[in-house]
């Protein structure tokens, strides 16, 4: 298994993860936003994903996006393909993922809103605090993303206040401050 640093060249894997991770919300029941192979695309381009692969076979992925003006990056869109799960594949893509932000972004807070126990333990390992949301960006590009979830009326009546993802945190200047 190689996990790497996604490029344009992984293009062609944009059809399977979009595909992947429409079926896992189905699956799931949850609120897991969908990608567009486009959209998946411009991650793998710009060299803020990373991808899991066997041999030729797709296994897993996750990218970083970046909002409020480099202040915060959000890892998003973990997915790994049924095949390979409950192989701990997951935890490593998370781990490479949050050190490539770390690298590409030291001074930004690093966020996530998910509804699953899985990846709250795996933020949790990693330094991240169960946040409000309103203690993460407040661009309204990022929750723009949540549009295609399930769960999207529920965030708009509150006012983006609360859905049921929990919001996480990864704060480096408070992690700082603890040493």
């Amino acid at each position: 298994m190689e996990i790497i640093i996604a490029n344009e060249s992984h293009s062609k894997y944009a059809q399977v993860i979009s595909d992947t991770i429409t079926e896992s919300a189905k699956v799931r029941g949850t609120g897991i936003a969908e990608r567009t192979p486009e959209y998946i695309i411009q991650r793998l381009k710009n060299g803020n994903a990373i991808i899991a692969l066997d041999g030729e076979k797709f296994a897993g992925f996750c990218y970083i996006e970046v909002w409020g003006s480099k202040n915060f990056v959000a890892n998003s869109g973990l997915i790994v393909h049924p095949n390979y799960r409950n192989q701990g594949l997951a935890k490593e893509i998370k781990k490479t993922i949050f050190q490539l932000s770390r690298e590409k972004f030291p001074n930004a807070k690093i966020f996530g809103i998910t509804t699953g126990l899985a990846v709250m333990k795996m933020n949790y390992e990693l330094g991240y605090k169960p946040v409000t949301f309103s203690e993460l960006t407040d661009d309204p590009e990022f929750w723009k993303g949540c549009q295609t979830c399930k769960n999207f009326d529920i965030l708009t009546r509150t006012e983006r206040k609360m859905c049921l993802c929990t919001g996480l945190l990864y704060d480096p200047e408070a992690k700082e401050n603890k040493k």
